[in-house]
């Protein structure tokens, strides 16, 4: 029988790049879904966590942070993001407390003017500021937009986080549990075991590699209590293969067991993986390759 009193909604968190988005959403989840870097734009996909309580479900959506696209995959980034305010009971918008309000914040109000649900504001990352500067940040917003309510966090050490999920249950509709209470992603696991691998590639390589970098899940077997994944990263030129592989394939290894752990982790079980690296040029301005590396219009 359905909970009467149960709450459930869509939240989208949208917001520049590299405000800390996934971070946040790993926290409130509780494990990692979505990959974090301090690099701009490492969110490509809508990612769906699902926070579960018996009292609650709310299901974010963490969007690719809003930019001006610069190749087919900017614009796939961008379009993602926009849709999912067209799809939620409510939106998280995240700015950083370490920057001033700039173009790209008002470039967001400007689409959130059109959305006619609940938006908080989310003040990230004060544990990098001294409280006698949150009001004058405040300040830089408030007169923007009219907000439900506003938050300042610090994601990466959960203060105010518990706070703000009280109150979006508080908010949020009666409704029905739409996901299992132990599912946390609507992603399937090819999907995040990429962003896995994907992120180690992001970690270890720091300004060599830009964001040119893909990860196809070829094969996924189970063997006993053994899991072989291959997988193959694809990346723009020779030059940045070399840097991928390392010096007697160092590099590739070092992605491999860091990217190993965490599937690991994830999935519960021993793990074999098998990584190849691709060169294909310009992959992030053709359609068919997009689509081919999942970045597909029907995902959003």
């Amino acid at each position: 029988m359905d909970n009467p009193d149960f709450h459930s909604g869509f939240i989208a968190i949208v917001g520049r790049p590299n405000v800390g988005k996934s971070t946040f959403l790993n926290r409130v989840i509780g494990q990692k879904i979505a990959i974090m870097s301090d690099k701009p734009q490492t969110t490509r996909n809508k990612i769906q966590g699902v926070y579960t309580t018996k009292e609650a479900q709310i299901v974010f959506i963490d969007t690719p942070g809003i930019h001006k696209p610069q190749n087919k995959l900017g614009d796939f980034m961008m379009e993602s993001a926009l849709s999912a305010l067209k799809e939620v009971d409510a939106v998280l918008f995240m700015v950083n407390a370490i920057e001033h309000r700039g173009a790209g914040d008002n470039f967001i109000i400007d689409q959130l003017k059109n959305v006619d649900k609940p938006i908080y504001l989310l003040i990230n990352k004060i544990d990098e500021i001294s409280p006698d500067d949150i009001m004058p940040i405040i300040e830089q917003y408030k007169n923007a937009l009219e907000f439900k309510d506003v938050y300042p966090i610090s994601a990466l050490q959960g203060n105010n986080v518990p706070e703000l999920i009280d109150t979006l249950i508080k908010e949020l509709p009666n409704g029905p549990q739409y996901y299992p209470a132990d599912e946390v992603t609507d992603h399937p696991e090819r999907f995040v075991i990429s962003e896995l691998i994907r992120e180690k590639v992001l970690e270890l390589t720091r300004q060599e590699i830009p964001h040119s970098t893909a990860v196809v899940i070829e094969s996924i077997k189970t063997e006993d209590s053994l899991l072989r994944i291959r997988a193959t990263i694809i990346v723009e030129r020779d030059g940045q293969k070399g840097i991928v592989i390392g010096k007697g394939g160092s590099m590739l290894k070092k992605i491999g067991t860091l990217a190993r752990k965490d599937i690991e982790n994830m999935m519960g079980n021993k793990v074999f993986l098998e990584l190849w690296v691709k060169v294909e040029p310009h992959w992030r301005d053709k359609a068919n390759l997009l689509n081919s590396y999942g970045y597909r219009k029907d995902n959003y």
